[in-house]
C-alpha cells in the first residue's frame, strides 16, 4: 500500500522494554511519520524512563518528530500542571513536539489554549497536535499545527461530518485516529493513523502494515 510521504502520526503507548519489536518497527518506519506520541506515565511521569529516552533519541535522530503527551482535560487541569508536563518531556526526551490531549472545543476556552500553545511553542515544541477528537471551534485551527477532530472506532468513523469552515484550510492541518480498524482501512485525512486496538487500549498497537507478528 502506498502512502503519501510522513503521513503517520502515531501514538504508541506500549513500554519499549515490553515490546521491543514494534518499537524496532516504528523506528524503521521513519520516511513515513509525521511524528510519533511519547507518552510513558499518561504523561512524563514523575521521574526520566531510559527505555523511552532511548527510542525517543533513536527516532529525532531518524528525523521523526517526538512529540510530549499532555493531558488537558478539556480546560479544567491547570495550566501550570500541563506545562509541567511539556518542561519534563523536553527535559528527560529531547521531545520536540506536543501533544495536548482531551483538548476542548469551546469557543470560551479558546484563551486558555491560546496560553498553552504559547507555553508549548516556549518549551520547544515545533510541531504542536491538539486532539480534540472532534471537529472543534474553528478559532482552534489557529493555534496549532495540526487538529485531531476523530478519534474513535472504525464502526462508528463513516458517520464523521466534516464542517464546512474546514475547507478553508490545508487538508494537511487535520488528522483521525481511528481504533478498531480493519486490514487495509485507510482514514480520510492525510495526516491519520488506523490501528488494529480496541478499548481501553488501543494505542498498544502499531497500523497492521506496521504491527509486528507476535
Amino acid at each position: 500500500m502506498h502512502l503519501t510521504h510522513r503521513d503517520l502520526l502515531v501514538p504508541f503507548y506500549d513500554h519499549p522494554a515490553d515490546r521491543p519489536d514494534a518499537w524496532e518497527t516504528l523506528i524503521a518506519a521513519a520516511p513515513r511519520l509525521y511524528g510519533v506520541v511519547l507518552n510513558p506515565a499518561s504523561g512524563a511521569g514523575e521521574a526520566p524512563d531510559a527505555a523511552f529516552a532511548e527510542a525517543a533519541a533513536r527516532l529525532r535522530a531518524a528525523g521523526v518528530p517526538v512529540l510530549g503527551y499532555a493531558d488537558t482535560d478539556y480546560g479544567r487541569r491547570p495550566h501550570a500542571d500541563v506545562v509541567r508536563d511539556l518542561l519534563r518531556h523536553r527535559d528527560w526526551y529531547g521531545a520536540d513536539g506536543a501533544f495536548l490531549d482531551q483538548a476542548a472545543t469551546d469557543p470560551a476556552l479558546l484563551a486558555h489554549y491560546r496560553r498553552l500553545s504559547v507555553a508549548a511553542r516556549a518549551a520547544g515544541a515545533r510541531t504542536l497536535v491538539l486532539n480534540h477528537g472532534v471537529h472543534p471551534d474553528p478559532g482552534y485551527a489557529e493555534l496549532a499545527d495540526l487538529l485531531v477532530t476523530y478519534e474513535g472506532t472504525w464502526a462508528t468513523y463513516p458517520s464523521v461530518e466534516v464542517p464546512q469552515w474546514t475547507h478553508g484550510h490545508p487538508p494537511d492541518r487535520f488528522c483521525h485516529l481511528v481504533y478498531a480498524a480493519p486490514p487495509g482501512a485507510r482514514p480520510a485525512t492525510r495526516v491519520h493513523c488506523a490501528v488494529p486496538g480496541e478499548a481501553p487500549h488501543p494505542w498498544g498497537t502499531l497500523p497492521h502494515f506496521l504491527e509486528p507478528v507476535r
